[in-house]
């Protein structure tokens, strides 16, 4: 048997177990048995992200691309949200599938997680089986590193719940791997680098922009620590970040470009430095040695086996571990935040940092380089010799005594407070008994195997116990999962109260669903809400729709005709048709009796230097919005306030990208929609371009003359266009790049033989 098929084997072996444990994982998300069932928990997961895949399987299986998304925040446009990772290839082919299978559902994206973690622990493993190529122990070291990575405290944890985070992070690996071939030999190789490009453009499809951005920083750094290695010139550093990264702009320009575009236009863009520097608090350092203690998730959490082969690695200075030191060291530094003096160090040097909050996320970083780190201990210490490194195997011994020391110390004095008060200590004594419990093994084990690293049995030893702990603490963990089939954690069709609204047919309007609708799933159930949960919503609406959870302003400018509240009387005339029950208990359905129609006839204009300007107008006592329509610009037509109410405007066809509006009025008049000012937006006046104005400080408008006229609205951003015209470029050159290395390679095995 030839070394390469012996490894070929051998990779088999450790991919079927990588798939095992896999299943094993998950297996609650897999059993048939439906009391053996669990589900991840609803939150962000159901609210946001199994509600907008939702909206985007109902538009695609219906052949439409899903641009504007009308069903919440008072509309959006939906290509450029980027958690809705629109055209992200993994996404669609969930999507396909449910498609085949019968329609969309809440086990759909469970699934598509779960491929996620198996697809990131592959790469993860691939990764260290390539930095270790021809090493005793490289397939110890993909083992190691895969298990730490795919189930450690960061990837079984929040990420899980926080989809478009995940599904950011796993590509990591293989943009590494792409790096690493690119510059394992004396001649540069280039085309590795299309590999880079492909992941890191994948990544930035997924739908978190701090992930990816967090990951385009380390891969440059990666790329020159590698290229001073090999004594590359200069201009490889330049010219193959160019590359790659040029690779992964244009595959997600479709995206990335309406996403930019977005972004300064968002509530966001107003956060200051305050609502961006969260971070963990120091006392999350325990979450190394004492997983659930400190707070629900434990990110920083890799086993005390996994940790232990870090430091190893570190100790003994292995070649490329000084890199993946330091990254982890500076991304725990910036994870705290402000708590520290790094985040505010960068916060005015590193461009991109003032766009994100949630700078505990960079524990994303630290994860995957203490895997690594972990997986290059392994293949060190499966040539270990006990003889020569006997006093290195002592030192070993002794850390791990004194950690078992510590441990012990901790659980002694958590015990005592459990006499004391069990309620409040109950949850920490379990942690601190099993960690102290797991450093005992591992006291045991990892000395055993130094004894004869070249054992299978020992081998197996080791990286068994590092599951049992890892799978003990992260397994079917209570902060993700719920003991509940999937069917019944979430239903895609309208409970009863959203579906007594949908059947009113005069459309279009919107509700207030702050109860019974909650998050995004008014996307879900195509009930048009003006609330939602995104983080990405418009300044505009935001500011008008988010000061009260009781907003009769709001009501009247985004046509909102159904109110569900618990309250039994409103401060606007209004009559209750309905009830039910929701999370928080029992609530009514009123129905506006005046509800404005969402287009309206205006004969009176305010006009105001700014969006500012208007929503101070719009808090005076007694203006009346349906009377007077607040400009940011003047309009050219004279208006007669006579004419209040004497006008019609008709909504003939409503669909989200286009709607038809039939006009008739006796004199000139401002047509006024309840649908977001935004760029892309284009109108037109029986046929010919209209400018649209500025309304209110956040909706649209027209002008329209004396008569009957025809105006549509429809949404065809040129941000869109242009970014999926790079798109199809870039896609289309990177086919034609594989199917050539894949006809070039068969010719060349070809020749061989």
């Amino acid at each position: 048997m030839t070394i390469r098929k012996r490894l070929t084997s051998s990779d088999s072996g450790a991919l079927l177990i990588l798939l095992a444990l896999w299943m094993l994982f998950f297996w609650r998300l897999f059993t048939p048995i439906q009391g053996d069932q669990a589900s991840l928990k609803q939150g962000d997961f159901s609210g946001q992200f199994v509600a907008f895949a939702g909206y985007q399987y109902q538009r695609f299986a219906s052949g439409e691309v899903p641009l504007w998304n009308p069903y919440n925040n008072g509309g959006l446009p939906f290509i450029a949200d980027t958690q809705a990772a629109v055209f992200y290839p993994p996404r669609l082919a969930t999507i396909a599938l449910a498609n085949l299978s019968g329609g969309w559902n809440y086990h759909a994206l469970e699934l598509e997680m779960t491929l996620h973690v198996l697809a990131y622990s592959i790469m993860l493993y691939a990764l260290l089986r390539r930095l270790t190529l021809g090493r005793t122990g490289s397939i110890h070291a993909g083992l190691v590193a895969a298990v730490v990575g795919g189930y450690g405290g960061f990837l079984a944890g929040y990420p899980q719940l926080q989809l478009a985070l995940l599904e950011a992070s796993i590509w990591l690996p293989l943009a590494v791997v792409g790096l690493v071939e690119a510059s394992r030999e004396s001649r540069f190789r280039w085309r590795w680098l299309i590999l880079t490009g492909f992941a890191l453009g994948l990544s930035w499809m997924a739908g978190h922009p701090q992930t990816s951005w967090f990951m385009t920083y380390l891969l440059v750094a990666f790329f020159a620590y590698r290229v001073y290695r090999m004594r590359y010139s200069w201009r490889v550093l330049v010219g193959g970040t160019a590359l790659f990264g040029i690779l992964a702009g244009g595959m997600a320009a479709v995206q990335l470009l309406p996403g930019i575009e977005y972004l300064g236009r968002t509530a966001r863009v107003d956060f200051t430095y305050d609502a961006k520097g969260n971070g963990f608090p120091f006392q999350d350092l325990v979450q190394f040695i004492f997983p659930g203690i400190v707070s629900l998730f434990s990110p920083l959490y890799m086993g005390i086996i996994g940790l232990a082969l870090a430091v190893i690695a570190l100790w003994r200075r292995l070649p490329g571990t000084l890199f993946w030191g330091i990254t982890a060291l500076l991304a725990l530094g910036l994870s705290f935040g402000a708590n520290s003096a790094m985040f505010p160090a960068l916060y005015n040097l590193l461009p991109g940092m003032r766009f994100f909050r949630g700078q505990e996320r960079a524990a994303f970083l630290v994860a995957n380089s203490l895997a690594i780190l972990a997986g290059l201990s392994a293949a060190h210490l499966a040539d270990w010799d006990w003889l020569k490194d006997f006093k290195a195997t002592r030192r070993i011994q002794t850390g791990l005594v004194i950690l078992l020391a510590l441990c012990g110390i901790v659980a002694a004095l958590v015990f005592v407070g459990w006499l004391g008060d069990s309620e409040t200590y109950g949850d920490s004594i379990s942690a601190v008994a099993f960690s102290t419990i797991v450093t005992a093994l591992a006291l045991f084990a990892l000395p055993y195997l130094l004894a004869q690293p070249q054992s299978r049995v020992r081998w197996a030893l080791l990286v068994g116990l590092l599951v049992f702990e890892l799978f003990t603490v992260t397994m079917d963990a209570p902060s993700n999962y719920d003991p509940l089939p999937p069917g019944e954690q979430l239903s895609v069709t309208p409970p009863p109260a959203v579906a007594q609204v949908l059947a009113d047919t005069d459309i279009p309007f919107r509700v207030d669903g702050f109860r019974a609708l909650h998050d995004n799933y008014g996307s879900l159930y195509g009930a048009m809400d003006m609330r939602g949960i995104s983080p990405l919503f418009l300044n505009g609406p935001y500011t008008i729709i988010n000061p009260g959870l009781i907003n009769p302003t709001a009501w009247e400018l985004f046509a909102v005709r159904y109110v569900y509240t618990d309250w039994m009387e409103m401060p606007v005339p209004s009559e209750i048709v309905g009830d039910g029950t929701d999370r928080y208990g029992t609530f009514n359905i009123h129905k506006l009796t005046d509800a404005r129609p969402f287009a309206y006839l205006v004969y009176d204009v305010a006009t105001v230097a700014n969006d500012e300007a208007a929503y101070a107008l719009l808090g005076q006592p007694g203006f009346l919005p349906r009377r007077t329509v607040i400009l940011n610009q003047s309009i050219d037509l004279p208006l007669n306030s006579d004419n209040f109410g004497l006008g019609e405007a008709v909504v003939t066809a409503f669909a989200p990208e286009q709607f038809t509006i039939q006009v008739r009025t006796p004199g000139n008049a401002v047509l006024s929609v309840a649908n977001p000012d935004y760029p892309g937006w284009e109108a037109t006046l029986d046929g010919q371009p209209t400018p649209i104005l500025r309304a209110y400080g956040a909706l649209a408008a027209v002008g329209v003359p004396e008569g009957e006229h025809t105006v549509m609205f429809v949404y065809n951003p040129f941000s869109y266009r242009i970014g999926a015209v790079i798109s199809l470029i870039t896609w289309g050159g990177l086919a034609i790049f594989v199917l050539f290395v894949g006809v070039n390679t068969r010719r060349h095995d070809a020749s061989s033989k």
